[in-house]
């Protein structure tokens, strides 16, 4: 396959074999949440955004694996690296429980690990003066943990913040911190003490123009609950605000710079520890490496996953205990090729400026819609190549999604009506006015049908 000459090529979809793997899969998968029937063949050709399935089919992914692969499939720019090992097991090592590397020293070294992860993690980081880095499997567990060190930090916390509309993962920890559907937290147990205070949802929302419910006539819901500003909670006994800088799962709502200035305002001013969900927004996604990096807000913690391929929780030295043992995992993150694949996506950010590269690719993406859409498209929204397009109903969304797919495209939907669109980072003009020119017919063919009504 060549990706710059390939084109998407679906013939019957899904197809027998798809059918099939997907009846197989199913026999004993709990249920969870397939968005389509695609069913990726791993032995077959794939390139960048360029997938094929098990049937033959030629799909464009502008999912990115929901953004765990940055720069698509096979792409050379991480492939080139990794031909020059020859890797052997064990290559799932613990980062935690003990110490590994490859050659005399770390400078020597030809086989980048969990310790050169974490060097390029703080490296991006500085910013806010991060200089430490805890390792794990998922972006629930880097959540996990930023919740566990900010605890430990503000000893003995009573309460934790989090926002309307948020995401942050299914374990019992951050299901307690996720607020966006009921599905999700529905007869699950919730830790105690957790605050939820409206997202912004309006990008251009101010504390004149508010609709969403964040700013009030005086001041803001978040600070108006605070106990000196006439509400109810000891801010001394805040463990944590924690939000996503544009939140995924909830709608891929983009917060007003009024918004973020309050939540910068009052965390500073009343010293709450600010964790910042960047698992689906960080890593280069939004034309910046970390979302945050476009407001005018000071994490204190970021978690990151997906696109590093291990859970990442990122802060100063004084906010992690020092105490050994508070954290740890035997099976935990830093696994070898997973370490790697991380390191070689951060050089392969720097090295190909694809920062700027999702800036330019994801302005054009959002000409090329704002061009086109019909009024039954709400709205085009997006920083990067973190895009998004929503429509008047839920089932026009889930319509266009479905059509989309028929054409050879792959999307996903979030919140209630709207659809996220991620095509890689280093993304050809070729490749976004393709993957656009597919989804603008699939909106025009859903327009036509009695399946949006």
């Amino acid at each position: 396959m060549d990706r710059d000459t390939a084109q998407p090529d679906v013939d019957a979809f899904p197809g027998p074999n798809g059918r099939e793997w997907v009846e197989f899969h199913g026999k004993n998968a709990a249920p969870s949440e397939y968005s389509h029937e695609f069913v990726w063949d791993i032995t077959r050709e794939a390139d960048g955004p360029f997938v094929t399935d098990v049937d033959g089919n030629v799909l464009l992914d502008f999912t990115c694996h929901i953004g765990a692969a940055p720069l698509g499939y096979n792409n050379e720019k991480l492939t080139d690296k990794l031909r020059e090992f020859d890797l052997v097991e064990p290559m799932k090592i613990a980062g935690q429980d003990m110490y590994f590397g490859a050659g005399p020293s770390p400078e020597e070294s030809d086989v980048p690990g969990s310790s050169h992860l974490m060097d390029k993690l703080t490296d991006v980081s500085s910013q806010y003066g991060m200089d430490t880095v805890f390792l794990s499997n998922s972006g629930a567990e880097a959540m996990e943990n930023a919740m566990k060190i900010t605890n430990d930090y503000r000893a003995p916390a009573k309460y934790g913040v989090a926002f309307s509309g948020s995401f942050h993962g299914r374990t019992f920890g951050t299901l307690s911190i996720t607020k966006s559907k009921e599905v999700y937290t529905r007869h699950y147990p919730e830790i105690s003490g957790i605050e939820t205070i409206p997202f912004c949802a309006d990008r251009g929302c101010s504390a004149d123009t508010c609709d969403c419910g964040f700013f009030t006539g005086a001041g803001s819901q978040l600070r108006n609950s605070l106990a000196p500003e006439g509400g109810h909670i000891n801010p001394d006994e805040i463990a944590f605000l924690t939000l996503e800088p544009i939140q995924g799962v909830g709608g891929y709502r983009f917060p007003s710079t009024e918004f973020m200035q309050e939540v910068a305002d009052v965390t500073d001013e009343y010293d709450i520890p600010l964790v910042v969900d960047e698992i689906q927004s960080g890593v280069g996604r939004t034309g910046e490496i970390w979302a945050a990096d476009h407001y005018p807000i000071e994490p204190d913690v970021i978690a990151s996953a997906k696109a590093l391929r291990v859970g990442a929780t990122i802060s100063r030295s004084e906010i992690f205990p020092s105490e050994k043992n508070r954290l740890g995992s035997t099976f935990g993150g830093g696994d070898l090729l997973g370490s790697m694949m991380g390191t070689f996506t951060l050089e392969a950010i720097d090295e190909y400026d694809l920062l700027d590269n999702a800036t330019k690719r994801g302005a054009q993406a959002k000409e090329l819609l704002r061009d086109d859409v019909p009024d039954y498209v709400e709205d085009v929204r997006g920083k990067g190549l973190m895009l998004a397009v929503e429509f008047d109903t839920p089932e026009r969304r889930s319509a266009v999604v479905a059509e989309s797919l028929e054409r050879g495209l792959l999307t996903l939907g979030c919140g209630k009506k709207t659809i996220r669109l991620l095509p890689p980072l280093d993304s050809s003009e070729r490749e976004i006015e393709l993957g656009i020119s597919i989804f603008l017919e699939a909106i025009d063919a859903v327009g036509a049908s009695a399946k949006a009504a």
